[in-house]
């Protein structure tokens, strides 16, 4: 078995393990890739035709306002999944943009392979529903700490939700992430250094 595909394997594993059956069926239906750093997997007003799991590398989405300004709404890494989800199930045009940060290689699913694995092999609607359901958390977590927390408070969140992207992303893509002025996250991270 590739490596890339034991990834996922062992990341599934996490929720609900697979069968022997299963990961075969599952290895016939992804399709991996590799992608280089600044590439777009999506760009806004396309269909976002995959589930995207990163490998390795990292990947964010981001939109971008009338000013031309990027507002980064999800970074993810190593283990991580990545899709608009709204695109991707109402086959609307995103309104979003997905861009690897670092070379990268990924395994993607298309919709009908993703339902064929729903209806023919429970297990996966099971795990997708469990990783949807803790990614809406995180979503919901991030609005109410958007809504009522500080610069420094954003920040904590952000390293307990993406511990190991601290260090891998420059301090323009956090900020804009967290919503303040690279300026202002510097001054974040010299008081955690001093403290």
């Amino acid at each position: 078995m590739p490596k890339e595909i034991a990834s996922l394997i062992s990341y599934f594993k996490s929720y609900i393990p697979l069968s022997k059956e299963e990961i075969e069926v599952l290895e016939a239906r992804i399709t991996e890739r590799r992608i280089k750093r600044k590439q777009f997997i999506l760009q806004e007003n396309e269909v976002c035709q995959y589930y995207t799991f990163v490998v390795s590398g990292c990947f964010k989405m981001h939109s971008v306002d009338k000013e031309g300004a990027e507002h980064n709404l999800q970074f993810a890494s190593e283990n991580e999944w990545i899709v608009d989800i709204d695109s991707f199930h109402n086959k609307k045009p995103s309104k979003v943009y997905i861009v690897a940060l670092e070379n990268s290689v990924v395994l993607q699913i298309e919709k009908n392979d993703l339902w064929y694995l729903y209806t023919y092999y429970p297990k996966f609607d099971r795990n997708f529903r469990v990783i949807i359901e803790h990614k809406f958390i995180e979503l919901q977590n991030r609005v109410l700490q958007n809504i009522s927390a500080t610069g420094e408070e954003k920040y904590e969140f952000f390293l307990k939700q993406y511990p190991q992207l601290a260090n891998r992303l420059p301090n323009i893509q956090i900020a804009s992430y967290l919503g303040i002025t690279p300026q202002f996250l510097s001054k974040i991270r010299g008081k955690r250094i001093k403290s």
